[in-house]
């Protein structure tokens, strides 16, 4: 097989982490006599510094002919501490979403059985998780308008919308997933308060009952399914929500495994889709080869999972569990003994080599 990739590595460990993914997706290439061609481009904070845009024309250029978009981190102190600043990294994040028309994001959390003491959750509250997270990607507060301010600036205003067709498009994803898995959704809204939760509501249960009666489906309010995620986290199979609560939710989620360094998604619309890790750029980290390459890796492993290489992305996550499992991990993932002892963990490179002798 012969694909094309659409290489963004963006800002912070971003080309650490990204560049381990790679590494794995040759090794992939090789041992199954596939063909991955990566065409790198810039995004985020170093696309403003190169050329004014966050998301440059040439960049949509390149990830619109790809095959599939390997995504790394975007985010700079140098804008993120600048309240003032007109252009943002986070802009051109947004823009990809919605130039590319990726609509639904995913992101599975299933806790690795070696990490259990890792997570700050007692091991009786994680035993059976394995959920998804469904999250609207291209609407609700984070693209509405109106937004801005008056009033000399001292009010600011921000719009939350949504249609039907947006709401059904990704429910019918989220419903279609759980017809593979425990064939349970729920849908996450504020209906006692928002009207646009009330339109959530109406239309997937309108939905639910024309097309997937089979489902079983339920509905919470965002509160108390922030609540359950720490309580009763297998409760859940897939849950769908709206952009905003699914962006909260989805981080709070991610602690389950033990480090946020552990989760992969994947953004999926009409034609192509982006897979990369749910954490953010880590500036702190840049360049010191301690960041955590595990989610990233894994998201190539759904990106194989996409192309229809379910023996590769097997590969590819048995090549993490076992890293996982022989303590070959970065510092995130020691324990405090560990640490206490002086360990020092392995670094980025380290653990990007040793999943790539596994495959």
């Amino acid at each position: 097989m012969k694909k094309s990739i659409a290489l963004l590595p963006g800002d912070g460990i971003g080309p650490e982490i990204t560049a381990q993914a790679v590494a794995v997706l040759e090794s992939v290439a090789k041992k199954y006599s596939h063909e991955f061609l990566f065409t790198q481009a810039l995004v985020g904070a170093c696309a403003i510094d190169a050329c004014g845009d966050p998301y440059p024309d040439a960049t949509h250029e390149i990830c619109r002919k790809s095959d599939a978009v390997l995504f790394g981190a975007i985010g700079d102190p140098k804008y993120d501490n600048d309240p003032t600043a007109k252009v943002r990294p986070e802009q051109g994040l947004l823009k990809m979403r919605k130039s590319l028309g990726l609509f639904a994001n995913l992101r599975p959390i299933a806790p690795f059985a070696s990490l259990r003491e890792s997570s700050p959750l007692k091991n009786g509250r994680i035993e059976g998780v394995d959920l998804i997270i469904v999250r609207e990607l291209t609407g609700g507060l984070y693209f509405g308008e109106p937004r801005g301010r008056d009033n000399g600036g001292a009010r600011a205003f921000d719009t939350c919308l949504y249609s039907r067709e947006e709401i059904v498009r990704v429910a019918r994803v989220a419903f279609n997933l759980a017809r593979g898995r425990k064939r349970h959704v729920t849908l996450v809204d504020k209906a006692n308060v928002l009207e646009t939760s009330r339109l959530w509501r109406e239309t997937v249960k309108t939905l639910h009952d024309e097309e997937y009666a089979d489902i079983a489906l339920d509905f919470m309010f965002v509160d108390n399914a922030a609540m359950q995620l720490v309580t009763s986290p297998a409760f859940f199979d897939v849950l769908l929500t709206e952009n905003l609560f699914g962006d909260i939710l989805s981080d709070e989620a991610s602690v389950i495994t033990g480090s946020i360094g552990l989760l992969p998604s994947a953004s999926t619309g009409a034609d192509v889709a982006l897979y990369e890790p749910i954490h953010g750029s880590f500036p702190q980290a840049k360049g010191k080869n301690i960041a955590n390459p595990i989610a990233t890796i894994l998201s190539a492993a759904m990106m194989l999972d996409s192309f229809g290489l379910a023996a590769e992305a097997s590969a590819v996550r048995n090549g993490c569990r076992k890293a996982i499992e022989e303590g070959v991990v970065t510092p995130d993932l020691l324990t405090a003994a560990e640490r206490e002892s002086g360990g020092k963990g392995y670094s980025t490179t380290q653990v990007g080599e040793y999943i790539c002798r596994n495959i």
